[in-house]
């Protein structure tokens, strides 16, 4: 990062777009934020199914409501979660607080390794629980299809928010900084280089008679 840490030499610059709609750890967000609709609407609009016997709906994933209860609020709070640090991504440049700046890299970093976490829960719970479903509960393979899809795309978020790292990112606005190296070693000891005592020491001092 140029300038200072975490970016704190930019801090101020106008926002621009086009700069953060290219940067890898955005188009990650954005595609996690894709995922998670797909994971909670998939559940949501065909994850309940009706019994003509009992009559009432019931979770397609083994008639476990918590296994859709899960995969709803971890795909709704994702949603949230996506929509909130991008508006954070927007703000940042504005920040000019180093240590503020700090606090957002590390809570971003936070944030992506629970979700990672989540989302793998998410997956082994849904996975293992439509494995272990009956046929006999959708005899016509209803809401085969959107179960299919919800663990998919738990197993793809798992993999988009882990490598949703801000510090991994150079292009990110807030990517740490690095000191620049001053340049090659001018004694070629490893050392700082210093100026021999005795370099500018040309002239006598004091006055000397000469003889004639």
């Amino acid at each position: 990062m140029e300038g200072g840490a975490y970016g704190a030499g930019k801090a101020g610059g106008a926002f621009d777009p086009h700069t953060l709609v290219r940067q890898p750890h955005t188009i990650l967000r954005v595609v996690s934020w894709v995922f998670s609709i797909v994971v909670f609407g998939s559940i949501v609009n065909e994850g309940y199914l009706n019994s003509p016997s009992e009559g009432q709906e019931f979770c397609v994933y083994n008639r476990n409501p918590g296994a859709c209860g899960y995969g709803v609020t971890v795909g709704v709070l994702a949603f949230l979660t996506c929509l909130l640090y991008l508006a954070l991504d927007v703000y940042f440049p504005q920040i000019s607080s180093v240590k503020d700046r700090k606090k957002a890299v590390l809570s971003d970093i936070g944030v992506s390794a629970f979700w990672a976490f989540l989302w793998f829960v998410g997956f082994c719970y849904l996975a293992n629980q439509w494995q272990v479903s009956k046929p006999r509960d959708s005899p016509l393979s209803e809401g085969t299809d959107a179960a299919r899809a919800a663990i998919a795309f738990s197993f793809f978020s798992i993999f988009t928010w882990d490598y949703m790292d801000p510090s991994q990112d150079s292009s990110m606005p807030y990517a740490p900084y690095v000191e620049p190296s001053t340049g090659p070693d001018p004694a070629g000891m490893g050392g700082t280089y210093q100026q021999p005592a005795n370099a500018f020491d040309a002239e006598p001092q004091g006055y000397q008679s000469q003889g004639y």
